[in-house]
């Protein structure tokens, strides 16, 4: 069987790399497009959204619609330094993008329980995915989404390191994630890169990031130099035959296929990768192709909490018939 297609779209300010003050949301003009775009072939994205977002009249409107024509679905997705409680953490937290995790814990349960409570209360519905800022995923976080009713997280990158990209400078980095399976799997809280042995009904799924696996070992070196970008079903302007490939390498039997992009890519000049309108004409060209090689291929559209309320019941009967 295909595997499903599920759209995942971190859905935040325009151009966070460049670190800018003040953060702007104009990007938000851009994703009705987008939208139209999935559901034209057949796709209904996942929108993690996080807190200027959260915020913009447009982009609020816009997600309302998606939601109440049941054309996608809304998650969580938190960058710790501009969520409240506003607690630095270096001498300029705006600056460093710390990662949530390295957070003392108090202040990081307080960041989560404002941001999805501004969520749940502007939706007007529970949260059920989530994807960690930064990527930066750990048992505690794992903890809290579970304890929150939250039922499946897509922060893991198989075959990637984090560790040399700093959040706090006098920090360890982020998480290595080389050891991570590229299936989904129930969460160990004391271990996230290992599945429990018996999953409890309750317990969080982990659908991984699609990302290339390595065919050699000169292949792996390459890849963990270049998965950061290049590797991921995920658009970068010079890799649409590649992301065509991700979706035919799901008939050998891949688990899913995520794609993902950050909605500030949907703008020219909203990024570094995509800084005027001709390198987003080939962006939207490589996601129209991407999206009808894989509605060819007969992938099924899945937002997140479908593909891992699915999964749950293939795997967990008992869940599966409450």
């Amino acid at each position: 069987m295909p595997a499903p297609f599920i759209i995942t779209i971190d859905t935040e300010g325009d151009n966070v790399w460049s670190r800018p003050r003040p953060l702007t949301t104009r990007n938000a003009a851009w994703l009705p497009a987008f939208q139209a775009l999935a559901e034209r072939f057949g796709f209904r994205p996942t929108w993690l959204v996080n807190w200027e977002m959260a915020h913009d009249d447009a982009s609020v409107e816009f997600l309302r619609d998606v939601l109440a024509r049941k054309a996608g679905e809304v998650g969580l997705h938190l960058h710790a330094w501009d969520t409240p409680p506003l607690e630095p953490l270096t001498e300029d937290d705006t600056r460093h993008h710390p990662y949530l995790i390295e957070y003392p814990e108090p202040i990081m349960r307080a960041k989560l329980e404002c941001m999805a409570g501004f969520l749940e209360e502007t939706f007007q519905r529970p949260l059920r995915s989530h994807r960690a800022g930064r990527w930066a995923f750990d048992g505690r976080l794992a903890r809290w989404l579970r304890e929150h009713g939250f039922t499946v997280d897509c922060s893991v990158c198989p075959g990637v390191d984090w560790r040399s990209t700093k959040g706090d400078p006098r920090g360890a980095g982020g998480p290595d994630y080389r050891r991570a399976s590229r299936d989904p799997y129930f969460i160990n809280e004391d271990n996230i890169l290992e599945p429990v042995e018996i999953a409890a009904p309750g317990a969080l799924l982990e659908v991984p990031m699609t990302i290339a696996a390595p065919q050699s070992r000169w292949s792996k070196a390459l890849l963990e130099c270049c998965s950061k970008r290049h590797h991921w079903l995920r658009p970068n302007g010079r890799n649409g035959l590649a992301l065509r490939q991700r979706v035919d390498e799901a008939g050998g039997g891949r688990s899913h296929l995520m794609f993902m992009l950050h909605s500030s890519e949907l703008m020219p000049g909203g990024s570094p990768t995509f800084p005027n309108g001709d390198s987003i004409s080939r962006l939207n060209a490589d996601m129209e192709e991407l999206f009808a090689h894989a509605q060819a291929c007969g992938c099924p559209g899945r937002t997140l909490a479908e593909f891992a309320a699915e999964w749950r019941a293939a795997s967990l009967p008992e869940a599966g018939r409450k």
